[in-house]
């Protein structure tokens, strides 16, 4: 029996749909014999945790209430403790509201990294991909505020992708290699700041690259759903409007991968 290539970390918070969507998929899309899955859970006592427990499969950490950790924190903490237990050559961030969608994604992944031994990184920044007319006001807005922000002192460094404002691989999807991650001692969790931002500087730095996969290739391959915690959990803390919307955009994945279906296919919890 080969042993795992990846190991994919999937921190875990109050999700129970989105959990049993998101593993059961990987389940129907994925070889497992070639990852191992380490859940962590961070104190949901919910249904989400049942299932998770319920699973033979995967590997299961729970990590108890800490008051003095943020969400954020807690989640990068929990990606951190995971980490230690990582022996495959590559690993994976996901979150549990990133669905994967063909059998194929995980070749498609592991051929980026694998393209040059000097890419310590590949993943996402935004999974999503607007209408055409969006990306174009977006594109001016961005020419506008290069203009505007110098003359008023705000400076380049408030703009996205400039400065201390530098695009990162997001943990909904980010493959690295393991080696390196431990080669330089770094952790999700780098100096409190949000999970993997200062691991992907600190990378770079050390002379690789960390390569952005476009939104319009990888939305393929799979679907993030982008703050389903907070939708699903308003007491985290979401105003009204973002949380109808993102919900709308819930149900249209949903709708479009069959999650119904999934949601009854219990076969793929074996």
């Amino acid at each position: 029996m080969s042993k795992p290539e990846v190991t994919i970390l999937l921190p875990n918070y109050k999700t129970p749909e989105i959990t049993k969507i998101c593993l059961r998929l990987l389940r129907k899309y994925t070889d497992t014999s070639r990852i191992h899955v380490i859940a962590i859970d961070n104190a949901s006592g919910d249904a989400s945790l049942d299932y998770l427990r319920s699973l033979s499969w995967i590997e299961l950490i729970e990590r108890p209430n800490y008051e003095d950790e943020s969400g954020p924190l807690s989640h990068s903490h929990a990606l951190d403790e995971a980490m230690e237990r990582v022996t495959t050559p590559y690993v994976l961030s996901m979150h549990t509201d990133t669905f994967v969608r063909r059998h194929d994604w995980l070749d498609f992944l592991l051929a980026r990294i694998k393209a040059d031994d000097n890419i310590a990184g590949v993943g996402s920044w935004k999974l999503e991909v607007k209408p055409w007319i969006k990306r174009v006001l977006k594109r001016i807005e961005y020419k506008w505020q290069s203009f505007y922000f110098p003359l008023v002192g705000k400076g380049y460094g408030k703009l996205e992708g400039k400065g201390d404002n530098f695009l990162y691989l997001r943990s909904h999807c980010a493959l690295y290699r393991t080696d390196l991650i431990r080669k330089y001692g770094l952790k999700f969790s780098q100096e409190n700041d949000t999970a993997g931002r200062i691991l992907h500087k600190k990378l770079v730095e050390h002379g690789h690259v960390m390569q952005f996969i476009p939104s319009e290739e990888l939305i393929d391959y799979m679907v993030h759903l982008n703050h389903a915690t907070m939708l699903l959990n308003p007491e985290l803390g979401i105003r009204k409007h973002k949380r109808v919307k993102g919900l709308k955009r819930i149900k249209q994945v949903f709708e479009e991968l069959e999650c119904e279906k999934v949601l009854q296919d219990t076969s793929l919890d074996a």
